[in-house]
């Protein structure tokens, strides 16, 4: 379980922590992070219009993120092994708004119903729920999501490999994953903000065969039919979030 002072580590933040208190603690582990570098353009139709694309040389991203979450709970509630501990798959792009960096979630595939419904009710997230296995085999992580309902499939097998990775201000790892709220709108289009907090990501490469990949949008399956342009892992980080704040 995560002790939490890790919240007093905020000066890597690229905005200040919200003034209320947080509501909701997580722990995420054995991460691979999969993109792919997609023309802005293509995704433009995508997303909110009120959100900014974000780029690197030129280009926005796709990420196809697979990984377990442990102990996700509410604050104060002590985690519950049979609900707190479950599979979970995002595909997600980057933005802006306000000049703040975030994530915009296409998709969040999740091995628990009711942290889908909860998901889906309270915080206007694309959940779904999903079939999912993650197997350790040696050193490698063995990771299957099939979507309930519509079949959208991922099946790979990934690896840490080599050392820590130094990810400066102005890297492409800096760029992907130091993001620190999420951006979703609910029904009726009102744009909302997610913050989270956590120290700064450990990543090493990784190594990665992906088997099946039909999770991205269909606009954009083409695309990211290829091996992905770059591949990390991240072994664990604990993490607090807070609800949602409207963001225009």
């Amino acid at each position: 379980m995560a002790t939490y002072s890790f919240l007093q580590e905020i000066a890597h933040r690229p905005f200040p922590l919200p003034q209320g208190p947080w509501i909701m603690r997580q722990s995420w582990r054995n991460l691979l992070f999969a993109h792919w570098a997609v023309p802005v353009e293509a995704l433009r139709e995508l997303i909110p219009a009120s959100l900014e694309i974000d780029t690197f040389d030129g280009y926005g991203w796709i990420g196809v993120v697979p990984f377990s979450m442990n102990d996700v709970c509410p604050r104060y509630v002590p985690p519950l092994p049979w609900i707190s501990n479950f599979l979970e798959l995002n595909v997600r792009t980057y933005v802006r708004k306000n000049g703040i960096p975030g994530v915009y979630f296409f998709s969040l595939d999740c091995s628990n119903p009711l942290a889908v419904y909860a998901a889906r009710h309270f915080f206007h997230l694309p959940y779904f729920d999903a079939v999912m296995s993650l197997q350790h085999i040696g050193s490698d992580v063995v990771y299957k999501s099939v979507r309930q309902r519509t079949g959208e499939t991922f099946e790979a097998i990934y690896c840490a490999e080599g050392a820590q990775i130094e990810s400066g201000k102005d890297s492409i790892e800096h760029f992907l994953t130091e993001r620190y709220c999420l951006y979703t709108a609910n029904p009726g289009g009102k744009l909302f903000r997610g913050v989270i907090h956590h120290v700064p990501w450990t990543l090493q490469k990784a190594n990665a065969e992906i088997r099946t990949n039909t999770m991205v949008p269909s606009p954009l399956r083409k695309i990211c039919d290829s091996t992905p342009q770059l591949l990390h892992f991240s072994k664990s980080i604990d993490t607090v979030e807070w609800y949602l704040s409207p963001a225009d």
